[in-house]
């Protein structure tokens, strides 16, 4: 097909990945492998499926528009993994992959007869790729791992939202970013072990060994990797970093700042971003909007400006504030300082940097004939040379059980028919 040809020349092409998981971590991750060139077998429980199949905003046929998006360039088969007629499928696809990628709780493939002990005496250069909440170890292992409740155990979440002005701490609960940035940078974190673990693999195999290993994401040290300098700041220097509302701590100026309403949405309020925290940018800024009296020696570098910020900040806020957002970001192009405005969704599908560049595409849903099509983001990052475009939307729920059971594990149609009969493959 036209498709397994675009397919082909992309780096991953020929690895085959076993999509065990459900809802976000373990799916993003196979969403990017499948994004350049690995063919995702995802396995979905019979009649309901992955339960992001119905989250949030649901399209005109019941399913949603996130799952079309996320289960993107998979094939979708249906297995009853609590039968076990149903995991005894599951261990001849595992068999048969290069890559298992799982996130249930730690211990449960395990209790199945499904985890590395199990599959590796039957496949030994299979790569198991692990995402759970707090690692496959230790003594929260058996914890069952939100991406929300992994956030706060990171310290993430301490560090969003605003200060109170007597402790330095958290001025009520902290905000959290209104997606499940937990599970994202995990399934990014998997999928880029996964790779590794892949190149691995050709080494030893290169060796003469087999070179399947496991690969051990946890959601909580997925967060924590993010975390900069707070941890050694804290070792060496005793410091604990708060919250810091919407600047960041120790590096001044970079903040949101209000502008003028626009006249077309006279309620909403208006935000620019600007970050001018290189010292030749920051003094064009303050000429620019002209406050030179906070140019010179004692604003020269970064630590002098931290410890004038608020007057920096006013400075900034009284001139951004008597201005609409357009005219503020025509000054600061013409300085050379980064600034853009603080827009919603509605406006980035329409940036024309957006645009240009084909960051959201256009994907069709439905047989020739009858369907429509759901924009997505395109799957960073792009490779030159390479047409690493979305190849399907998210299918249908067991579009591919006769492709893959049959096709692929080389069951009958006769046999197929049996386990659909039974309950243990959907239909």
């Amino acid at each position: 097909t036209t498709q397994a040809i675009e397919s082909g020349t992309l780096p991953l092409a020929g690895i085959r990945v076993l999509e065990l998981g459900q809802l976000i971590a373990g799916p993003f991750a196979g969403q990017l492998l499948g994004h350049f060139g690995a063919e995702i077998i995802k396995v979905e429980p019979p009649k309901t499926g992955d339960p992001l199949r119905v989250w949030r905003e649901l399209d005109v046929d019941g399913t949603s528009p996130w799952f079309r998006s996320l289960a993107r360039n998979k094939k979708s088969v249906t297995i009853d993994m609590r039968r076990e007629e149903g995991r005894e499928l599951v261990k001849r696809l595992a068999v048969a992959s290069d890559v298992v990628v799982e996130n249930f709780k730690p211990g449960t493939l395990e209790k199945w007869s499904l985890g590395p002990s199990d599959l590796h005496p039957l496949n030994p250069a299979l790569i198991f790729t692990r995402v759970s909440g707090y690692g496959q170890t230790g003594p929260w292992a058996s914890r069952p791992g939100y991406a929300s409740v992994c956030e706060a155990e990171s310290g993430f979440r301490y560090i969003n939202g605003f200060v109170d002005p007597e402790t330095g701490a958290l001025q009520g609960p902290p905000v959290r970013p209104n997606i499940s940035l937990g599970d994202s940078v995990a399934g990014l974190t998997a999928a880029f072990g996964t790779v590794l673990a892949l190149l691995n693999r050709r080494k030893k195999q290169d060796n003469g060994t087999s070179g399947g290993t496991t690969v051990d994401v946890s959601i909580m040290e997925s967060m924590l990797n993010l975390m900069e300098g707070i941890v050694p700041e804290y070792d060496r220097k005793g410091k604990v970093r708060g919250p810091s509302g919407s600047s960041v701590t120790g590096i001044v100026p970079t903040n949101a700042y209000p502008c003028l309403p626009e006249p077309a949405t006279p309620h909403t309020p208006t935000y620019i971003i600007i970050g001018a925290n290189a010292d030749s940018m920051y003094e064009r800024l303050m000429r620019a909007i002209g406050r030179a009296d906070l140019v010179g020696p004692a604003f020269r570098h970064n630590h002098h400006r931290v410890a004038r910020q608020p007057e920096i900040e006013s400075a900034i806020r009284e001139w951004t504030g008597a201005r609409r957002a357009e005219d503020v970001l025509a000054v600061l192009e013409e300085v050379g300082v980064p600034g853009g405005r603080v827009v919603s969704v509605r406006e980035v599908v329409e940036g024309p940097q957006v645009l240009a560049r084909g960051g959201v595409e256009e994907v069709w849903v439905g047989e020739e004939g009858g369907g429509w099509t759901v924009k997505m983001p395109r799957v960073a990052p792009v490779l030159d040379g390479m047409d690493a475009h979305t190849r399907w939307a998210g299918p249908d729920l067991g579009a591919h059980n006769e492709e893959v059971l049959c096709g692929g594990l080389g069951l009958s149609v006769d046999e197929l028919n049996s386990l659909v009969d039974k309950g243990v493959v959907g239909r």
